[in-house]
């Protein structure tokens, strides 16, 4: 997995690169630009530099150092370079004053923006082929001043190419947000970690495609990081070829605990996911009338009613040798259902998925799941969990990390919080984010599939590594079928459908 750092993490990173490794930090910075020059020559000016125009606007801290070096990099290489120091030069940090003295030495320009004349500025941006906003890096934790927030106004306008130095100025390099006004670059150029805040639908909308440069120490130089983003050959070290003595209840019996009048698609899906998720066997398990609508509806799945006798009993006679079980979807809100669910959350000793309408049934209540003590799988989107969470779908969007983690320990379960980067949550701290996935899955039944595919992979897999192995391959399904479709279109069953060809490339990998 790859190591995803919050603002305090790499500012520790960088701490002990100086103090105890004894690399200089103006070593850490010259590394920084080269490695972003580089990558804006070779994604932004076409692989060549030599006589591109380029402006670059800095700040007077570390960030505004690094654009300097930017600077006399790809003036070296041949562009035309203009800086634009936004700030008192008095305020500069040493190595920021050390690197504007290497640029203007080599013949570089430097023009202060004034707060009363910003329209050479404007004039500036207009003219060039790209803009590399180098203002201000992950120490920002504050809304922008009035002469920031007017020229990242500026840039924002022009209609030029931007590039993000660190992080986007006036995005939170935690959570994403933009505080106030932020910088909407076309590419971000990182440095030595991807940070919190890039792996957010609202940060990832700022910063543009995301490159990592290394800045000459070794990116294991300190253990600590706040989150981990998967990659394929983490899935693949977890989820193997089948034995050849395979058969059906070895793969796992998956009960679905879903569906009512009206809703029996959502069960469907559900199961449906769970089979192509690679469950040998899938009941759903639901109301006399929603099963007499499955029934002329389902080939390989098996139905069983509930809500004839006493209820709990009939759960427990059904959820017998069963592997793990998904409920929720579409099943209702009402008594009887309740019943069912925080039945099923006290007594059965497998892993259970929770979705849908079984998190809603549950709002301002989230420490009942405890009472599966850490077997449960949550799979909320930002409303849901908001409404768990008793508070706004907004408020959780707004640090996406500190909501999953939080839910995650009050309900002592692991939380998967969808949406672009999903947050897999453990009741430890844990937390791992998805790469994979792409506008197209937002179609109705996904999140069912994806309960699904998750209750397939729980019946081999503890719960924490199940959530995010199914985040994982439900994402690559849709980007699978993305290549072939484009973004629009996807119904959740093809969703599922993908899955077994995502998963035989992913082990032949």
């Amino acid at each position: 997995m790859i190591p995803v750092l919050s603002r305090e993490q790499m500012r520790a990173f960088d701490k002990h690169a100086i103090d105890v490794c004894k690399v200089p930090s103006i070593v850490l910075m010259e590394n920084a630009g080269r490695g972003a020059s580089d990558v804006i020559e070779r994604e932004m000016l076409g692989s060549r530099a030599d006589n591109k125009r380029v402006v670059i606007v800095c700040g007077t801290g570390n960030n505004g150092g690094d654009g300097f070096v930017v600077g006399r990099h790809l003036l070296a290489r041949g562009a035309r370079v203009e800086a634009w120091l936004v700030g008192e030069p008095t305020k500069m940090t040493s190595d920021c004053r050390a690197n504007y003295d290497a640029f203007v030495g080599l013949g570089g320009r430097v023009d202060k923006v004034a707060a009363a004349a910003l329209d050479p500025l404007r004039v500036a941006l207009a003219g060039s082929d790209v803009v590399v906003d180098a203002l201000f890096g992950t120490g920002l934790d504050r809304p922008l001043g009035d002469l920031f927030a007017g020229v990242v106004t500026f840039v924002n306008d022009a209609r030029v190419r931007k590039v993000a130095l660190d992080v986007p100025s006036g995005m939170n390099a935690d959570t994403g947000a933009a505080m106030g006004t932020a910088v909407r670059a076309d590419l971000t150029v990182t440095f030595a970690h991807l940070k919190l805040g890039h792996l957010t639908g609202q940060g990832a909308h700022l910063s543009g495609a995301v490159k990592v440069v290394d800045i000459g120490v070794p990116s294991t130089l300190r253990a600590e990081h706040a989150a981990a983003l998967a990659e394929a050959r983490d899935v693949r070290a977890l989820v193997r070829p089948r034995p050849v003595d395979s058969h059906k209840y070895r793969a796992g019996h998956v009960a679905v605990l879903a569906g009512s009048p009206g809703k029996v698609g959502a069960a469907l899906m559900a199961a449906h996911g769970a089979l192509r998720g690679g469950a040998g066997a899938a009941t759903i398990v639901t109301w006399p009338e929603a099963a007499t609508a499955l029934e002329s509806r389902v080939v390989e799945v098996m139905t069983a009613r509930i809500g004839g006798g006493v209820l709990t009993d009939e759960i427990d006679a059904l959820l017998v040798n069963k592997r793990a079980v998904v409920m929720g979807p579409g099943f209702g809100t009402g008594a009887r259902a309740r019943e069912a669910v925080n039945h099923v959350l006290i007594t059965y000793t497998g892993p259970i998925v929770v979705d849908a309408d079984a998190l809603t049934m549950h709002a301002n209540t989230i420490e009942q799941f405890s009472a599966a003590a850490g077997r449960a799988i949550l799979t909320p989107h930002a409303g849901e969990l908001g409404r768990l969470l008793g508070v706004t779908s907004e408020e959780v969007e707004s640090d996406r990390f500190g909501a999953a983690r939080a839910a995650a320990a009050r309900a002592r379960a692991v939380v998967v919080l969808k949406g672009p980067f999903t947050v897999i949550a453990a009741p430890d701290g844990r937390l791992v984010v998805n790469p994979t996935g792409n506008p197209a899955l937002a179609t109705a039944g996904s999140g069912d599939v994806l309960s699904g595919i998750t209750g397939a992979l729980a019946c081999s897999l503890p719960p924490f590594e199940a959530a995010w192995c199914a985040a994982y391959l439900h994402g690559a399904a849709g980007d699978a079928w993305r290549a072939k479709n484009g973004d629009r279109g996807l119904l959740a069953s093809a969703i599922a459908d993908e899955v077994p060809p995502v998963l035989r490339d992913l082990l032949a990998g």
